[in-house]
């Protein structure tokens, strides 16, 4: 099974920001793992998901 690649534009479409951002992200190699295929860029879908996963706050727990 091939991993599944995102676009720039998918990308952010998934985590309701603008592309803009995860350029910036991208040139200053920040957040998000990429893979290069000649000029093209890919995000992979699992590091989207990483992404989300390591920036997830939980709820907190009520006392009593």
């Amino acid at each position: 099974m091939k991993p599944q690649m995102l676009t720039v534009h998918e990308a952010a479409d998934m985590l309701g920001i603008k592309p803009a951002t995860v350029r910036a992200w991208i040139l200053r190699r920040q957040k998000l793992a990429v893979v290069k295929v000649g000029r093209a860029v890919r995000i992979p879908a699992s590091s989207v998901q990483k992404f989300i996963d390591d920036n997830t706050i939980p709820p907190q727990r009520k006392a009593g």
